[in-house]
């Protein structure tokens, strides 16, 4: 059984495996199971029509080793309502999220902040909801750090899984990814890393096999002593 459930939210096809894709390869090479929620198809980006980049996404999400789900919003038209955060919430319920991966909120693409906005109301009751940097995000001050020097490789794997996107746009350049990394590497003190900025990130530091019944004796001892005597 997976250690966690993680969810990793982008407004487009290629979004996560940009900002994360790395740090979901470690999650999937722990043993955690990984889904990656495209709330767009991208239609409206550079160099490719809807079909392909949902091919291109599918791809991508089997490099990942990650279960891939569609938001089914239209690109550059999202919003932060009711619909979008009921989506987000419908797939929180149905893999188990306990931790989300999400844009950062300050961006210049109104699809990127529309939808950071939706997924931290989409994940309120969430203790892990974590935010990666985007090529278009305006102010990030990254806390947290994943170690990527062994999942750089299947990242940028990942990444050509986006042939459309990798060709026309420059913030899909492979060297400029491994650059990053190995700038947040530098900040985090490990060849290559990720970084992230977290709304809220709880540390859980019982073996992943001993957390529920852990919670459940430590529970039961409190109401013993919260008993009145």
């Amino acid at each position: 059984m997976a250690a966690r459930s993680v969810l990793a939210v982008g407004a487009h096809p290629d979004d996560v495996e940009l900002g994360c894709g790395g740090t979901l390869l470690a999650h999937a090479a722990a043993g955690d199971a990984v889904t990656v929620l495209a709330m767009t198809g991208g239609e409206n980006g550079p160099g490719a029509t809807a079909a392909v980049r949902r091919l291109e996404q599918e791809a991508a999400a089997r490099v990942l080793d990650a279960r891939l789900r569609w938001g089914g919003f239209t690109d550059c038209r999202m919003t932060a309502d009711a619909a979008t955060i009921g989506r987000i919430e419908a797939v929180i319920a149905e893999v188990g999220a306990d931790v989300v991966y999400v844009h950062a909120p300050e961006d210049s693409h109104q699809d990127h902040r529309a939808v950071a906005a939706a997924t931290v109301a989409a994940a309120r009751r969430l203790s892990r909801v974590v935010h990666y940097q985007s090529p278009s995000t305006l102010a990030f001050a990254p806390s947290v750090f994943v170690d990527v020097t062994g999942f750089l490789s299947g990242k940028l794997a990942a990444l050509r899984a986006h042939a459309s996107q990798v060709a026309t746009s420059a913030m899909v350049e492979p060297d400029a990814v491994v650059a990053a990394a190995r700038y947040w590497g530098a900040q985090a003190r490990v060849g290559y890393a990720e970084a992230f900025a977290p709304t809220r990130l709880v540390l859980d530091l019982a073996p992943a096999a001993d957390r529920r019944e852990t919670a459940a004796e430590e529970l039961t001892a409190l109401q013993e002593l919260l008993m009145p005597r």
